[in-house]
C-alpha cells in the first residue's frame, strides 16, 4: 500500500494531517539518513526561523490538499 493513497479527505483536519505527512515525507526523501535527520533536529528545533519555514511548507501542502478536496464545499 502506498504511503499516500489519496489526497481526498472527509474533513479539513484530516487534510491538515496529510499536509503534515507530505511535509515530513519531503524531508525524509531529501535526507534518507535517519541519523543525519536526528542530528539536524537538535539544531532546527530551537530556531524560530526554521520552525516558521516548516509552518510555511505545511501551509503550502495544505493548500494543495484543500484544492484537491474542493475546499470541503
Amino acid at each position: 500500500m502506498s504511503w499516500l493513497p489519496s489526497l481526498i479527505t472527509e474533513t479539513p483536519e484530516e487534510g491538515f494531517e496529510i499536509a503534515i505527512k507530505l511535509s515530513r515525507m519531503g524531508v525524509k526523501k531529501t535526507q534518507p539518513d535517519d541519523d543525519a535527520r536526528k542530528r539536524m533536529r537538535a539544531i532546527y528545533e530551537n530556531d524560530a526561523d526554521s520552525l516558521t519555514m516548516v509552518s510555511h511548507v505545511i501551509a503550502t501542502n495544505f493548500q494543495t490538499v484543500a484544492a484537491a478536496n474542493n475546499y470541503w464545499k
